[in-house]
């Protein structure tokens, strides 16, 4: 054979291979994607439907593969600056939100078994969830009202990252954020040098600093469940909510945008995400957007009273679908809150009284309905373990995620401490050390732990049915 029939024969094999790629893969993948990126993550929605997130400083969506098949994804938001509108704080204290990035989405299959964006692989969910990491109140604090200005310059004084580092080497298959991921509101103070330089208000930048920076390695190990904090309303966070977190569509009139829809914007239906069967029993997660929920009972003549009410409902029609389930929002139905004032007293709260009026008028004394037998939150930001000798479910707080920490409640707490007027408390741990949850499925029982930001065990329970045992390490 000579030369030039062998450089034939080449050419032919070189555009057959290329053909051969082009089959498989619908979208090519587009040069300088990757360094345009910002994050990448997978967010679980409602029935369990994993979504595959990018966001990107480019002007197009990248592709997404899914076992060696590209196709574009779509356009959840593009780059806006959004008029300043009504803020929790003043408006000398307020600018404009600016998202300089697209907001890329697109559904995983549930058959996929491999998935990428710009060359980064993305966590695929298992069928069975074993080994969940829950983490809350994750930000770095920087608010004029309370004159409070975390160092968020200081790895040790706001500690996020050492403890999302940690966390990833238990290898999860799922993380459960249960709200408030952002902070810092205002700006830091000229001369401080604990949190100069950080970025403030509610855009991108804040959002890039406060959470996907710091979270990168949980994101990049597992998909995670976002649930919805007060931080995350409309009239703080909420934009960046919408744009960037919650798994559902971003439509316009609950994107917290037009402060006149904010009745849309700041309530959200509960769903549930399954996390699959392990021996006989069947387990899900149950999600409540709990952010605008008040500290005192509502009228039931008020919108938000009777929003509750319905969504309480499909609570209560969502667990009927599990033999296990645990709930979750960010305001502890059945844990303490504790405040201290300068030089004074510690003063410690129950529940959510607002939360507890409206579930006991549907599930009377229990709350919840019979299958529920965990519930998580955050809000406090402790870590709490409570069990009762009532039929109550146990109730984990993990809000000891980085976020200025509370005081500790005291152990043992006064004579018949309740969080609730109908529960009787069995055991109390609490913990104001940064750190997170894990909480892991055996046969027909579950094992759940409290570890420090460095891996260091606090607190540990199994719960099996009805019965949860804990105990302090």
């Amino acid at each position: 054979m000579n030369f030039y029939s062998t450089a034939k024969l080449r050419l032919i094999g070189a555009l057959a291979i290329g053909s051969l790629l082009a089959a498989c893969s619908s979208v090519p993948i587009q040069t300088g994607q990757a360094s345009k990126m910002q994050t990448a993550w997978v967010v679980i929605g409602e029935n369990g439907q994993a979504i595959a997130r990018a966001i990107t400083t480019d002007t197009t969506c990248p592709a997404l593969v899914q076992d060696g098949k590209a196709a574009s994804m779509n356009i959840r938001a593009a780059a806006d600056t959004l008029p300043l509108r009504k803020t929790a704080s003043k408006p000398e204290d307020s600018k404009p939100s600016t998202f300089p990035v697209l907001t890329c989405e697109a559904a995983l299959l549930a058959s996929t078994k491999t998935a990428s964006i710009a060359g980064r692989d993305l966590p695929i969910p298992k069928p069975v969830a074993q080994k969940i990491i829950v983490i809350g109140d994750t930000g770095c604090r920087l608010k004029v009202a309370d004159n409070y200005f975390q160092s968020c310059n200081d790895s040790e004084k706001w500690a996020f990252r050492e403890m999302v580092e940690t966390a990833a080497r238990f290898k999860p298959d799922l993380v459960v954020h249960v709200g408030d991921y952002h902070y810092r509101e205002n700006a830091c103070p000229e001369g401080n040098k604990e949190c100069a330089g950080s970025p403030w208000g509610y855009g991108w930048d804040t959002w890039q600093a406060d959470f996907f920076t710091p979270a990168h390695a949980l994101l990049k190990v597992a998909p995670w469940v976002v649930v919805r904090g007060n931080h995350e309303t409309c009239v703080r966070a909420g934009q960046g909510w919408w744009r960037l977190m919650d798994p559902r569509p971003l439509k316009r009139g609950r994107d917290c945008v037009d402060e006149g829809n904010d009745m849309r914007g700041d309530y959200s239906d509960p769903y549930a995400v399954p996390l699959g069967r392990v021996g006989s029993e069947q387990a899900q997660l149950i999600i409540f957007d709990s952010a605008k929920v008040p500290i005192k009972p509502m009228a039931k003549t008020d919108a938000a009273y009777q929003l509750y009410m319905e969504q309480f409902k499909t609570v209560n029609a969502l667990a009927e679908s599990a033999d296990f389930n645990i709930f979750i929002d960010h305001h502890p139905i059945l844990a303490f809150a504790a405040e201290r004032k300068k030089d004074g007293p510690l003063n410690i709260f129950p529940g959510n009284l607002a939360m507890q009026d409206i579930m006991q008028t549907l599930n009377t004394t229990r709350l919840f309905p019979s299958s529920v037998q965990a519930t998580l939150a955050g809000h406090v930001h402790l870590f709490q373990a409570l069990t009762f000798s009532t039929d109550h479910p146990v109730q984990f707080v993990a809000g000891n995620g980085g976020s200025s920490l509370d005081t500790p409640l005291p152990i043992p707490l006064a004579a018949n401490s309740t969080p609730y007027t109908e529960a009787r408390l069995d055991f109390f741990s609490n913990s104001n050390e940064v750190g997170f949850m894990t909480m892991e499925r055996e046969q027909q029982s579950w094992k759940i732990q409290a570890w420090n930001k460095r891996g260091k065990l606090i607190t540990e329970c199994r719960t099996q049915g009805k019965k949860t045992e804990c105990k302090n390490k």
